[in-house]
């Protein structure tokens, strides 16, 4: 009998995530983020400094595509190649549905007519874009839910290529290879990216923490544990991916809008490399290494940026050293230290207790009651 209790007692709860608020284990992790975030955005603001600004702004959109990556990769544990194609998508879509008819036409003069007279407000159509890239993961993501490991990592890859190649060819929609102008001013402003990268953080850990996430989690652990259990691991799957999706396609809208010309390379290998260079120095496991990966990596790519350009301008050919050494950081991480900066845990307000040596002992037994009669 007393074994049966313990054996009840120590199955992990998969259905009440919410049902117990641990503010300062749990829940202080999206509160120390955001802070941290609005407190860097509120001091380069306050700098006035156009291309600091510019930098911001460009790493904020970056930080909502890892953000978004992390959602599925880290609670899955499958390397979601085809990611940046569902970004590429969001931008493209979402700068035809708000740009204007004239432009478009004048730009794409053999674009179908019915996008050509079609025309949204600004936030409508970054939505609009997302939905699309959403729609189009939902409609070929179901039989790929079944595929784990390397296998699943290399059908991803591949689907990349596909999205590719359909973007860079599909000259009524996209302009095929040549470059896609959104012409005009930038739409995507530094007080709508914060707003935006506060309201990920927070969806993203909200997800990670409700039972549709510690299931994800389960099967990423043990598919096979986890289907004996009850867990449908391709719908949990399924579920993840199709979320991660309109998060990215969210952020490809806003870049498109941000950056004003884009192109199908936009959306490929360099800005996986990004992205997943971002996210595996940070720790893929928890939200706080893919925030602080994004802050550690935006930081080293910019002052390699400067070197390189000193070098080149000295004479000494330095192209693509910021790749290079972004890349080899990577590997010693994933060999030395594979969980990233953060090891895989959260930034929680007992984690930074036990930093300042501030350790909160949990009283039980006799100890406990003591507190109580005090």
């Amino acid at each position: 009998m007393k074994t049966k209790k313990n054996t009840i007692s120590a199955t992990p709860n998969v259905t009440g995530s919410f049902s117990s608020f641990d503010f300062a284990g749990k829940w202080s992790t999206p509160l120390f983020l955001i802070v941290i975030y609005v407190v860097i955005g509120f001091f380069i603001w306050w700098l006035n400094i156009p291309f600091i600004e510019d930098i911001f702004t460009s790493s904020t959109i970056n930080l909502i595509m890892v953000l978004g990556f992390q959602m599925y990769m880290g609670n899955s544990g499958i390397l979601n190649w085809s990611y940046v194609g569902y970004a590429g998508i969001g931008a493209f879509f979402s700068a035809i549905f708000s740009m204007d008819p004239m432009l478009k036409s004048m730009q794409i003069p053999t674009m179908y007519p019915f996008l050509v007279k079609l025309h949204l407000p600004f936030i409508l159509a970054l939505f609009a874009g997302a939905l699309i890239a959403t729609l189009v993961a939902a409609l070929i993501a179901w039989p790929l839910m079944r595929l784990s490991d390397s296998v699943g990592a290399i059908t991803q890859f591949a689907l990349l290529i596909v999205i590719n190649v359909v973007l860079s060819q599909w000259s009524q929609v996209t302009n095929g290879p040549r470059t896609f102008t959104l012409g005009g001013s930038r739409k995507t402003t530094y007080e709508l990216v914060m707003a935006v990268a506060v309201l990920v953080i927070i969806a993203v850990f909200m997800f990670k923490e409700s039972s549709l996430g510690l299931k994800l989690r389960a099967t990423r652990d043990d598919r096979y544990a986890a289907r004996s259990s009850g867990i449908n691991f391709i719908a949990v799957r399924y579920v993840g991916y199709v979320a991660s999706a309109f998060i990215a396609g969210f952020a490809g809208g806003l870049y498109s809008h941000y950056i004003l010309s884009i192109t199908a390379a936009s959306f490929y290998l360099s800005q996986l490399f990004v992205v997943l260079s971002m996210l595996v120095i940070g720790g893929s496991m928890s939200v706080s290494g893919a925030f602080f990966g994004t802050l550690v990596v935006t930081l080293a790519r910019q002052g390699l940026s400067q070197v390189e350009l000193g070098l080149t301008r000295s004479g000494f050919e330095a192209y693509g050293m910021t790749e290079i050494v972004v890349a080899i950081l990577m590997i010693i991480f994933l060999i030395w230290r594979p969980n990233g900066l953060t090891g895989g845990r959260e930034l929680t307000l007992n984690s930074f207790k036990r930093l300042i040596g501030k350790k909160k002992l949990k009283p039980t037994g006799n100890r406990k009651k003591m507190e109580e009669i005090i």
